[in-house]
């Protein structure tokens, strides 16, 4: 068994394709300095061939990964059009007097190895962008032929060292079994993309293999547990396509519960929404039964581009996913950015903990134009259905204050263009610091309802990145102190009178569900794939019981013993997926 990261959920069984690595013959004579204009020129052209061709590819899958998704292509532009990047390239051939592919490859080099010595995750993977855009344009120079994927109908499980989005793009989904690559993790384009298209990836395998793969090898890969077996033997061939096999029968029993109220075995009705990130993102929400968006993260549409979209382009698909959800409510989170998620059009400072820096509302308070647009294009959507708004990383009462003033400065500006809205559009904030935990009662005199963040929350309580390794076993959702956060959270809701829903990972992990019944939390939203597991263990579950189990777990003292017991109540009369 080899252990790599699991990018993207499920079971394959197949075939290996070896994607074979990209190899560049290059010329290595100087060009004479009056050729220099000419290879300006031949550069030039490379970049307009492959501008178009991106468009091509954003367009070809559009449909397919949906709208943020296709994105991903707005950054490759974005490299093409980058002053930096076509400095490093220009400032060869002028200088050096090398010709227009030699000193592309020399610039993607560069900006590779730069990327790559640098201790950020997030970083290290946009390099591939920078190879993936590189690669195009010395297509384009040098005349060679893209490496293109099997075209035959024979299923695969695709291998390559990493895998780019334009790569991705003319891959039959029906052909593909799953994919393992050798460098890549959780947030890259690839495993996005793989996501999106229901495809398991595995990445993370450099340096963990003997030898390397060959094309032909039969391999096994996990993408939830992020393992693959290399040649293996029929016994656990047979016991993976028993896996695979009940993975699709639970699939398919629990999309009978798409239409089915969430409400526990002694009558206690829940509400369970969907978190979005697009248009496309909430009709997948809606095929798996969820009743409205509780959290759109509107991030996405600013990100994968190649500058701020403007209020026509927000409210369009404000509008659209307020129609969408009928009567049920859409619950907009303003503009959340900084920390791991950077625009490349928009110059953030460097910060030794971004984490705890300038993000969300701290960015958009100090970029009111900005912040302004967005409020103005949510507001111009509420007459098309239940919209709310919702204020991302709050930590004091003065920042919403300031946020609901500069809403009634965008409310006025509508009065003056004689354009509709609705006046009485409900605001609320987002508890995921602890300050505002502390504070909750305070700021719930000043808002209309809350959702509480616990990926944030339990970060800040237990001062954990879990997106760091060495600490990452430490990042404990159950902590008591954690617990003791939401709890008084909650409790200040109601008593102003408000109400409260969860929207961080805890509202889609089934073994919480105790602690909601506990506290008198009706509303959870979560990722739509996680919707019907969840509806499924509230279907199978007593309130009562669930209350009693949820109350035991304030009174325990560590996360081991609290999710002991979570744990034993979540399986308890509910087989699990892997053991059904």
């Amino acid at each position: 068994m080899i252990q790599g990261i699991g990018a993207a959920a499920g079971v394959a069984i197949g075939k290996a394709f070896v994607l074979p690595a990209w190899e560049w013959d290059m010329p290595d004579h100087r060009m004479e300095k009056v050729d220099l204009a000419q290879e300006f020129e031949r550069l030039y052209e490379g970049i307009r061939t492959s501008k178009t061709e991106i468009e091509c590819m954003k367009n070809e899958i559009k449909e397919t990964v949906g709208v943020a998704e296709s994105g991903i292509f707005d950054a490759h532009i974005a490299i093409l059009e980058d002053p930096v990047f076509m400095s490093e390239i220009q400032g060869v051939i002028e200088r050096q007097y090398k010709a227009a592919e030699v000193a592309v490859k020399e610039a993607i080099d560069h900006f590779v190895t730069m990327f790559d010595l640098l201790d950020d995750e997030y970083m290290k993977e946009r390099a591939l962008d920078i190879k993936d855009v590189g690669n195009r344009l010395l297509k384009h120079l040098l005349g060679t032929p893209e490496i293109t994927l099997p075209s035959d109908t024979q299923p695969y499980i695709l291998v390559a060292k990493e895998l780019s989005p334009s790569q991705l793009v003319h891959m039959n989904p029906e052909h593909v079994l799953g994919m393992v690559t050798m460098v890549g993790g959780k947030t890259s384009h690839s495993a996005i993309m793989a996501r999106a298209l229901g495809i398991p990836l595995v990445s993370g395998l450099e340096n963990k293999l003997v030898e390397p793969f060959q094309t032909g090898d039969l391999l096994v890969i996990d993408g939830d547990e992020g393992t693959i077996y290399l040649d293996p033997s029929q016994e656990i061939v047979d016991r993976y396509t028993e896996v695979a096999e009940r993975l699709r029968r639970r699939k398919e029993q629990l999309q009978l519960l798409a239409s089915v109220e969430a409400v526990t075995k002694d009558g206690y009705r829940m509400k369970l929404a969907s978190n979005i990130s697009s248009v496309r993102d909430l009709e997948q929400a809606i095929k798996y039964g969820a009743e409205g968006v509780g959290l759109f993260r509107t991030e996405f549409l600013y990100m994968n581009r190649t500058d701020f979209p403007s209020e026509e382009e927000q409210y369009e698909v404000y509008r659209q996913v307020a129609e969408k959800a009928g009567d049920h409510s859409v619950v907009i989170r303003t503009l959340d950015i900084g920390g791991d998620k950077q625009l490349e059009y928009f110059d953030l400072p460097e910060e030794d903990n971004p984490v705890l820096g300038y993000r969300a509302i701290r960015i958009s308070l100090d970029s009111k134009p900005l912040f302004k647009t967005q409020l103005t294009a949510i507001l111009r959507a509420s007459v098309h259905g239940n919209v709310k708004i919702m204020y991302p990383m709050i930590s004091s009462l003065e920042e919403v204050r300031n946020a609901k003033s500069l809403l009634e400065e965008a409310k006025r500006d509508l009065d003056e263009r004689g354009i509709s809205y609705c006046h009485d559009i409900q605001v609320g904030i987002m508890i995921e610091v602890p300050a505002a935990a502390a504070i909750a009662d305070l700021l719930a005199q000043e808002v209309d309802f809350f959702s509480i963040g616990t990926n944030d929350l339990v970060q800040y309580v237990l001062a954990v990145d879990r997106m760091n390794e060495k600490i990452a076993h430490m990042y404990h959702p159950y902590h008591p102190a954690v617990l003791r956060m939401i709890g008084q959270t909650v409790m200040a809701a109601k008593e102003a009178g408000i109400p409260v829903s969860v929207c961080g990972e805890m509202a889609g992990d089934e073994k919480a569900i105790p602690i909601w019944l506990h506290l008198g939390v009706s509303d959870l939203s979560m990722s739509s794939e996680l919707l019907l597991r969840v509806k499924h263990r509230i279907l199978n579950t007593f309130a009562s019981d669930g209350q009693e189990i949820g109350a035991s777990c304030f009174r325990l003292s560590t996360n081991d013993e609290i999710e002991s017991v979570l744990l034993q109540f979540s399986e308890k009369d509910v087989v699990l997926d892997r053991k059904c």
